[in-house]
């Protein structure tokens, strides 16, 4: 399965490892360069497979939102991908949420 980013709304979904990795990098690269001093969430929950290559995307994306004034959150209800969040201490270095964003 493949990776569909969906620009809009900034939404993953499927498989997210290190064969979609280029999509999700260059995805959230532009995010966090185009939006300079705001803070981006990016919708998980559609993800089934999120490896380790993609926490560390997560957590490049957020570095570089912060060294731009802003900001990244993650947005998850999904209960598997909040504890690997909670497992590998991602949710202690990037905010996520699993309430519904306000545009």
């Amino acid at each position: 399965m493949k990776v569909a980013v969906k620009t809009l709304d900034n939404s993953a979904a499927g498989e997210i490892d290190l064969a979609t990795l280029p999509v999700f990098r260059d995805h959230l690269t532009r995010l966090a360069d185009s939006n300079a001093g705001t803070t981006v969430y990016v919708d998980l929950d559609g993800v089934t497979v999120l490896d380790d290559t993609g926490l560390g995307m997560l957590l490049g994306a957020t570095g570089r939102a912060r060294h731009r004034g802003g900001d990244l959150v993650v947005v998850c209800t999904t209960p598997s991908l909040l504890e690997r969040f909670a497992l590998t201490g991602l949710d202690r270095a990037v905010s996520v949420t699993n309430g519904p964003v306000a545009n």
